[in-house]
This record gives structure tokens, C-alpha cells and sequence, in this order.
């Protein structure tokens, strides 16, 4: 899907509460095209309110939220993205082929049925039932049905939950060829080398405020990405 504009994911000052409980506090985001941004915070910290937002499935209280330069709830903009949710509920009795099926007829230019499998590693297993997979294989349907539609903009939230290292790694190597092809990815993750090893830029959240904005390399400096994520962490923590 490469029709309409090619402007990039952008919170503006967004602000969203629930209740007395502030989610997200004047916060900017944006995802360029063909750029990786890894949102990283602790529990609670904004991250899967941000999603939603740029989904449309929230509005925020205060500033804008666009996607392709337009509203994210119109239908359009919907036909342009993908998302993996951390929490993933679909059929258990359809069959793996079934589900990829049903969800590329949400969108006029989907994937061949054979590209979604090879590309998510579901190979041998397409005609077993949902409810028969391990954790892992549930997580790389979950990716499938997240590509299926060649959406320009990608939400993966937590996406290598449950997977093996090989098959974690074989999902980056996916992910890149994604990238390589000019789709847009906001990526949230607790594996910080994940982070490193896919991001060209890595946003760090924390009570709702973002508290870094940088490329991996620029906030490591000569530490770990784990080090420098503690580090601001807890610095932001203090104030």
C-alpha cells in the first residue's frame, strides 16, 4: 500500500488521563518513514497509551495525533497500518491459514497467503488450529496477521515474547527486511538488545513524560543501552 502520503506517525503535545491518573504528559513522538523507533519505559509508563493513540483507538485530552498526516480512525489510514498487541486474543478453533485468510480481506492489497507464512515462520504448522500452538508459534501468528495487509506502518508491541532465541532473531531478520523496504515501525520491547539491535532511534518514557530521544548510540555513550536505560530511569525516578 503505497498510495496517499508518506508523512510519518507524529504525537504533537499529547496529553491523556485516566481519571486522576495521568497516562501521558505533553508528549511529541514521531516515526519517520523506514525508521524504527524503539519506545522503551518501565510498566506504566505511557507506552501502550501511545500505541493506541496512533491506532485511534484513544483520543487524547490535549494536543494532536495523526497518521499519514490525517486523522488515525479514518478508514484509510486503518488500511495502512498493522499492529501486534501485547495481548493477543483471536480463535483458538480457526486454523493458523484461516486467521491469515480472514484478516488480509480487511485490506484491498494484501500479502500472498504463501510470503505471510514464509515471512513469519509458519511453515508446517499453517493448517493446525490457533489453539493448538506453543506460545511461541501463537506469537509469530500474531506477527503474521500484524503483516498480512503490507501495511506502510507497523505497531509491534512486545513482539518476541516467548520465542526462543533463534526464533527471536529470525524475527529481527524480518523486521530489517521490512525496514529495507521502506515500512515505518514503532517497536516496544523490554529486550534492550532488541532495542539496540533494531532501532535507529529509541525513545525512553517514564510517568508519562519522554526523558530521552536519541539514537541507541548516542544515549549508550560507552555503556550498555541496558546501563543507560537504568540510569535515566532512575534519574528520572528522583525528580
Amino acid at each position: 500500500m503505497n498510495s496517499g502520503s508518506n508523512q510519518p506517525a507524529v504525537l504533537s503535545a499529547v496529553t491523556k488521563s485516566y481519571g486522576a491518573q495521568r497516562a501521558l504528559d505533553d508528549v511529541d513522538l514521531k516515526v519517520e518513514p523506514g525508521e524504527l523507533v524503539a519506545l522503551l519505559g518501565p510498566n506504566g509508563a505511557g507506552k501502550t497509551t501511545a500505541v493506541k493513540l496512533m491506532l485511534g483507538l484513544l483520543k487524547p485530552d490535549q494536543g494532536t495525533v495523526r497518521i499519514f498526516g490525517e486523522d488515525p480512525r479514518e478508514a484509510r489510514n486503518r488500511q495502512r497500518t498493522g499492529a501486534m498487541l501485547q495481548v493477543g486474543r483471536i480463535p483458538e478453533t480457526m486454523r493458523v491459514r484461516e486467521h491469515i485468510d480472514l484478516f488480509s480481506s480487511y485490506y484491498p492489497h494484501p500479502l500472498p497467503m504463501a510470503e505471510v507464512i514464509g515471512t513469519a515462520g509458519l511453515e508446517g504448522i499453517e493448517n493446525r488450529l490457533f489453539g493448538e500452538l506453543s506460545g511461541g508459534q501463537k506469537q509469530r501468528v500474531l506477527f503474521a496477521l500484524a503483516i498480512c495487509g503490507d501495511p506502510d506502518l507497523l505497531f509491534l508491541d512486545e513482539p518476541t515474547v516467548g520465542l526462543d532465541v533463534q526464533a527471536r532473531r529470525g524475527l529481527w531478520k524480518q523486521i530489517r527486511t521490512l525496514l529495507a523496504r521502506g515500512k515505518s515501525i514503532l517497536l516496544t520491547t523490554h529486550y534492550l538488545e532488541e532495542a539496540d539491535m533494531l532501532a535507529h532511534r529509541v525513545v525512553v518514557i517514564q510517568e508519562g513524560r519522554v526523558i530521552a530521544n536519541d539514537t541507541p548510540a548516542a544515549i549508550k555513550q560507552d555503556v550498555s543501552l541496558e546501563d543507560a536505560f537504568l540510569a535515566l530511569t532512575e534519574e528520572g525516578a528522583l525528580k
